[in-house]
């Protein structure tokens, strides 16, 4: 990492320090995005993939989370990206975390009144998970944290403690992620990723009302299927048994892109393998990040 924004300018990523009484890092008072870029080596170009729906959903969290108004348009977050990716210089695929925080150095509860401010980095970033031959998979003992008892929709820093300790207890186990359910014991998600499940052939997805992210890439995902398969994703609740007689399960996200899933608390999804709509949703997903598919220029923001 080269460059990063802090306090309203690009400086160098070793000059972006806080301080350790600062409220953010107390009180997980802070909300954020993971954004992709994708490096075309034909074209010579790195693709940021939906800039600015990312900055649309972050200044929602900051309204719903943080009780706040972002500092910057989102126009001028996506036009400070764009400076901030061409300053580093990566000529390989990307990821971005924006941050909008309680910036003060002070102790207490509370959101009113507290400073914020917003800050950025960027780092080379390949697959977080296996997309080649998938993932195995645990249903966590943790439940999703309910509408009740945090904003839905919101990507607050402080939540995911909960994504973190299903992830901790799927390694603990010997697996590589975790599904979570809901508060009515139904599918929610995956320890930061949205899931779908394909069943006689029909592709399908927990609801929002399930308290899932509304994530940016599950709906890439549903577009995809829709204009290319000609599969229209039905949403509804998903029960825990469901998931061991799937035809196919993969989880959707920035960071997990398209992930397909082996096997579910051992239990083989299939013969194992993955699956053949996966596998093109995977080809035309990664055809549009890139670049190469001109019915989807606009998802990607050009840096060079």
């Amino acid at each position: 990492m080269k460059y990063t924004f802090f306090k309203g300018k690009i400086v160098p990523f070793s000059e972006a320090k806080i301080g350790i009484m600062t409220h953010a890092f107390n009180y997980g008072t802070g909300v954020f995005e993971g954004i992709r870029g994708y490096w075309n080596a034909e074209k010579n170009q790195l693709f940021i993939l939906k800039l600015k729906e990312h900055y649309e959903r972050l200044a929602r969290s900051t309204n719903l989370g943080l009780k706040s108004e972002m500092k910057y348009s989102v126009d001028e977050l996506c036009a400070a990206t764009v400076e901030l990716a061409k300053k580093n210089g990566y000529k390989e695929d990307i990821y971005i975390r924006p941050i909008y925080y309680k910036s003060q150095e002070k102790i207490g509860l509370g959101l009113i009144g507290i400073e914020d401010d917003f800050c950025m980095f960027i780092s080379p970033f390949g697959a977080y998970l296996d997309i080649t031959k998938g993932i195995r998979v645990c249903v966590s003992n943790w439940w999703r944290i309910s509408a009740q008892s945090v904003p839905q929709g919101a990507k607050i820093t402080g939540t995911y403690i909960n994504s973190s300790l299903a992830k901790a207890e799927a390694l603990e186990k010997g697996f590589d992620e975790a599904i979570l359910l809901s508060h009515e014991k139904t599918v929610a998600e995956g320890s930061g990723e949205n899931l779908f499940m394909v069943k006689d052939g029909k592709l399908i997805t927990p609801p929002l009302s399930e308290t899932i992210l509304p994530g940016i890439t599950r709906v890439c995902v549903m577009e995809l299927a829709a204009n290319e398969l000609g599969l229209k994703t039905i949403e509804r609740q998903i029960k825990q048994n469901e998931l061991y007689g799937a035809d196919e399960l993969f989880f959707c996200g920035t960071g997990a892109q398209i992930s397909p899933i082996a096997s579910v608390d051992d239990k083989l999804i299939k013969d194992g393998k993955v699956g053949l709509i996966t596998k093109k949703l995977q080809t035309i997903y990664f055809k549009a990040a890139r670049g190469d598919d001109p019915k989807y220029a606009d998802w990607i923001t050009p840096v060079y």
